[in-house]
């Protein structure tokens, strides 16, 4: 049975550099700080509010991981969307990528307040 999840991964194994954050975690780990922190919504989504800060990379734009690949690996990224979705997606591609830590915003933005 090992041999197999050593193949194709095991559904109880969690990321080592993906965390998902809650709103209240996320907050404090962010305000008022100089981190990398990064909005994967779209340019009009982030021109209607967004975390002061944050750095505009759009999780549809076609160049996407050229953005990405502009950030540094070393330190931690905080990244966030409105719901949660695309910044899950975003955080397990950074993993890929070779980012060392990654802090999700568990719910998006929208549930932070």
């Amino acid at each position: 049975m090992s041999f197999f999840s050593a193949l194709f991964g095991s559904k109880t194994s969690q990321s080592k550099a993906v965390t998902r954050l809650n709103p209240e975690d996320f907050k404090k780990q962010v305000e008022g700080k100089k981190v990398q922190l990064v909005d994967v919504r779209t340019p009009s989504e982030f021109k209607s509010g967004h975390i002061k800060g944050a750095k505009n990379i759009d999780f549809f734009s076609g160049k996407f991981n050229v953005e990405l690949d502009k950030l540094d690996k070393e330190k931690p990224v905080y990244v966030y969307c409105r719901s949660g979705n695309r910044s899950r997606q975003s955080a397990k591609k950074m993993e890929v990528m070779g980012f060392v830590k990654i802090y999700d915003l568990k719910g998006g933005i929208f549930n932070l307040r």
